[in-house]
């Protein structure tokens, strides 16, 4: 039997009050403002439910971070279903462990250490590039799984979600299309947008980006 290819979706949490500060947001638990709730609302009936981008009956698991802001941005997109789809709360979809540069802005972080890039130097006191590369990528080995476990064997459903930050969307991306972390940095992934990646020619050997930003 003919299967559709599966499909990873990618949700960036909403607006916060920090992400219009520029303010690095890892570990800090910081709620949606006003705003990042209602776009979320006005957003669901455009994306969620039969025929839509998220159909329901298509979507067999949601992994999503732990902080607040991203579980509030879950429940809200799918507020208008009877339930919530299967999900899990997951560590590794957790932001970037900015270590001594939680809160900080590019610009007071750059004052402190000229020169500095996450992407290749990582965060003291938090995560390195290598380590957040090591997470990401046990997160699309289960990910992977699910997917041949859909395709291969017609078990589960054809869709998987991540619900995320950020920083984790990108390197997410960037992992996802087996390139190096650092690619992450081309790439913009705006509050409460979906991303959307697959594979190309029928192979799960050759994951893929179908869209960005939806």
């Amino acid at each position: 039997m003919s299967r559709p290819a599966p499909r990873l979706f990618v949700l960036r949490h909403g607006e916060t009050e920090w992400s219009l500060n520029g303010r690095h947001t890892g570990l800090s638990d910081i709620p949606l403002t006003e705003n990042g709730v209602n776009l979320l609302i006005e957003k669901t009936p455009k994306v969620v439910g039969s025929g839509k981008l998220l159909d329901p009956v298509s979507l067999g698991h949601v992994f999503v971070s732990p902080r607040i802001r991203a579980r509030k941005t879950f429940e809200l997109l799918f507020s208008s279903l009877p339930e919530l789809p299967p999900h899990s709360l997951s560590d590794e979809a957790r932001e970037w462990d900015y270590g001594e540069y939680e809160g900080l802005t590019p610009a007071q972080i750059a004052a402190k250490r000229p020169g500095w890039s996450i992407w290749k130097d990582g965060c003291p006191g938090g995560e390195s590039a290598e380590q957040m590369t090591q997470r990401v990528d046990s997160l699309i080995a289960k990910i992977h799984e699910l997917h041949r476990q859909y395709y291969e064997d017609g078990v589960g459903l054809r869709d998987v979600m991540v619900v995320a930050h950020g920083h984790l969307s990108r390197v997410l991306i960037a992992r996802w299309l087996e390139l190096p972390l650092q690619i992450g940095t081309k790439l913009v992934c705006e509050p409460a947008s979906i991303s959307v990646l697959s594979y190309v020619h029928k192979s799960l050997k050759e994951p893929a980006l179908e869209r960005l930003n939806i």
